[in-house]
């Protein structure tokens, strides 16, 4: 969302500047000089629109979201694009008739792409390095947070990521177990399949259980990290849920490690492992992952470790609903 923002304002910030620059020219001051530039502006604040709002209806819907590996959000943001573009130009050919109403025209479009450049390059440089929205999806993270639930991401606690590299700066601590994050989801490949449909793109929030170089395992629901068991600190399971037994089909250590790094263990076990799996080991500058709702939780078990690049932040406060506002632990 706060790259596709940031090239939103760049565009209106050219638009704003090429108004001027060719409205001292007089390039634009002609009726159909004006009424495409109309049309382009309008053009462009439908495309933006309608990607914002696609954009967000795909961290809201949850099972039924739209696929964000099928390029959807860009389609329907040309649609938008086209339709209001073609509706500005027939109303800047309509206003702008008489000089007066064609100057005013344009000095109107010029001060909102002045104003959403300032606006929407603000709001993605604050979404890019310093805070996030989001919204609780589903049920995998109850009892700590409930489905609906809104919450900010803090960006820069780990470090300010550089654009356009995967590197970060001035962290102010490091990742440590307990610590509930948010991450993209790790794969870069939009026809692979977890938890029921492709995951690709999509942010993901669990806790971190696992640190680069530990060796984890379940037994019997029970988490065990290096050998030590932290259970109950994190996460819970349904008393009366039957545990499945371990998967019988034979795997050597070897493999198992290779299969759950490859993000294959979900289609080779199917669900066989929720509650007896591993022992693996957290490969290096990566993260095993587990929702606290242990039992109905499609985390790092079935699709391998989160590596660093994927991170985006730490769960910081709940802001909604008002009942359940505060810090997050």
């Amino acid at each position: 969302m706060e790259t596709r923002l940031f090239w939103i304002g760049v565009s209106m910030g050219l638009y704003a500047w090429l108004s001027r620059r060719w409205g001292k020219s007089q390039r634009l001051n002609t009726r159909g000089g004006a009424a495409a530039w109309h049309a382009l502006f309008l053009g462009m604040a439908g495309f933006a629109a309608v990607l914002i709002l696609v954009l967000s209806l795909e961290t809201r819907i949850q099972a039924k979201s739209l696929s964000p590996g099928g390029h959807r959000d860009l389609i329907y943001a040309c649609a938008g694009a086209l339709v209001l573009g073609a509706f500005g130009f027939w109303r800047g050919w309509r206003t702008s008739a008489q000089t007066e109403k064609r100057k005013h025209c344009l000095a109107e479009d010029l001060e909102w792409a002045d104003t959403v450049f300032s606006a929407v390059l603000l709001a993605s440089v604050l979404m890019y390095f310093v805070v996030q929205a989001f919204k609780i999806p589903s049920k995998s993270m109850l009892d700590t947070l409930a489905v609906g639930d809104h919450l900010f991401v803090n960006k820069f606690i780990y470090g300010v990521r550089i654009p356009l590299t995967d590197k970060r700066v001035l962290p102010l601590r490091k990742v440590r177990r307990g610590d509930i994050i948010v991450f993209r989801f790790p794969t870069e490949d939009p026809n692979e399949l977890h938890c029921n449909g492709s995951q690709y793109k999509k942010d993901f929030i669990k806790r971190v259980i696992g640190l680069p170089g530990e060796r984890v395992e379940l037994r019997d629901g029970i988490v065990y990290a290096d050998g030590v068991r932290i259970e109950p600190q994190y996460g819970h399971m349904e008393p009366l849920l039957a545990r499945l037994a371990a998967p019988r089909e034979r795997i050597s250590p070897e493999q198992y490690q290779s299969i759950w790094e490859g993000r294959e263990l979900e289609a080779r076990l199917g669900n066989m492992m929720r509650d007896n799996f591993g022992p693996v080991t957290v490969p290096a500058k990566s993260y095993f992952v587990l929702g606290d709702n242990r039992d109905e939780s499609c985390d790092g078990r079935f699709w391998g470790p989160v590596p660093e690049p994927y991170l985006k932040g730490k769960a910081w406060v709940r802001y909604w609903p008002p009942n359940r506002m505060g810090g997050i632990r």
